[in-house]
């Protein structure tokens, strides 16, 4: 048994471990219910559960979820219009999230699945200094996905 202001006590059987506790108006917590023997500790439980649930909040606070964000593009995306899709996966890449580019090919557009995939590499080498690709360009029924990773700062 461990005291409330943490010396130890020495082993005790339960009903001298309740009342001590009481004695001292705090409550009795098995720590380690496996051990040999059990451990216990005289305590504030709700004090305890408090603190527990603000070292969860802190921790939770810290930690950064990563998101995928996805970008569509066609195989006759204009240059202007490509610039601005690669302002936005830029700016993802730059903010820690991965990026989707999807290539979807409609009609006789399969025919070219050569130019979707310059497209998309092309893509890769202009944002090459900000993220790597994971997934290279891949078909999926008639989209090809590229799946790129944010470089670790």
């Amino acid at each position: 048994m461990i005291g409330h202001d943490a010396e130890q006590i020495g082993v005790l059987s339960r009903l001298d471990a309740i009342a001590k506790a009481e004695s001292v108006g705090l409550d009795l917590i098995m720590m380690s219910p496996n051990a040999k023997p059990p451990v216990c500790k005289i305590m504030d439980y709700g004090k305890y559960k408090y603190d527990q649930s603000k070292k969860a909040n802190e921790a939770k606070k810290k930690q950064h979820v990563i998101q995928i964000k996805e970008v569509k593009v066609r195989a006759s995306t204009d240059q202007h219009d490509l610039e601005v899709k690669l302002r936005n996966v830029r700016k993802f890449l730059e903010e820690g999230n991965k990026v989707k580019v999807s290539l979807r090919f409609r009609g006789r557009e399969m025919a070219y699945t050569g130019k979707g995939t310059e497209q998309l590499k092309h893509i890769a080498e202009e944002v090459k200094e900000l993220g790597k690709p994971e997934k290279m360009p891949n078909m999926e029924g008639r989209q090809m996905i590229m799946v790129i990773n944010p470089l670790k700062k």
